[in-house]
């Protein structure tokens, strides 16, 4: 497995320093940025899985960099910051900050609570793999590869975008018309009805009794949904 990798910023270079050293040893991958422009152009170039952010940061604010980090993706990003009232903390928490670390603090107290955020944060290689609660059924995104029980089934590049889309969020009830416009695009000449024979024909690939679908769910009246995910 690929280590996780940490983006800290930071203008003040012993500490940075000493931030990097620790996570370095606990085994993770860390980049350095020194102010606030540079830590978004490292945003975008490293792809981290965590942001470790000052929010006192010459040429950007750190609260300029995490709203637009949270513009972008919702990666997970702990506030370090002299600034210790608690409508500081409060506000960073509400604009989406994940931690609020106050200085001075240890090395050892940010790996760990670095380590506490990760274990609830999917990693890259989780978001390129979905799997059903039995896993009898395992979709690889990146590869557009199939599994029923650990064996590889053919699906159609269209077959296989389809399963893509109801998979990717489980519990959302697609129409027909969603379907078509949310895996080939609005401009895709299809009739509703021929999502009907792409679903029979992947049923027939990847369940047990495609008569008593467990993966891919008819609701009647509407459309489709995954299931066979762990469900509320």
């Amino acid at each position: 497995m690929e280590p996780r990798k940490i983006l800290l910023v930071e203008d003040e270079e012993g500490i940075i320093n000493i931030e990097k050293a620790y996570l370095e040893k606990a085994g993770f991958q860390v980049e350095k940025a020194m102010d606030g422009n540079e830590a978004l152009e490292q945003y975008t170039a490293f792809a981290p899985d965590l942001v470790v952010l000052d929010l006192m940061l010459p040429k950007k604010s750190g609260e300029e960099v995490l709203q637009s980090i949270k513009e972008q993706k919702d990666t997970p990003v702990i506030i370090v910051s002299a600034k210790s009232e608690e409508d500081d903390r409060v506000e960073n928490l509400r604009n989406g900050a994940d931690d609020y670390m106050v200085k001075p603090f240890s090395a050892r107290e940010l790996v760990e609570r670095v380590r506490a955020i990760l274990r609830r944060t999917p990693s890259r290689e989780d978001e390129k793999m979905l799997q059903t609660a039995d896993g009898r059924l395992r979709i690889d995104i990146e590869s557009m590869r199939t599994f029923v029980e650990g064996k590889e089934v053919h699906l159609t590049k269209n077959e296989f975008l389809i399963v893509q889309t109801l998979f990717t969020h489980p519990n959302k009830i697609y129409t027909r018309d969603e379907i078509i416009e949310v895996t080939f695009g609005m401009d895709y000449e299809a009739f509703d009805r021929a999502i009907d024979t792409h679903i029979k024909n992947i049923r027939q690939k990847i369940e047990a009794d495609p008569k008593n679908p467990v993966y891919i769910r008819t609701v009647y009246g509407v459309g489709y949904r995954a299931g066979g995910f762990d469900e509320a």
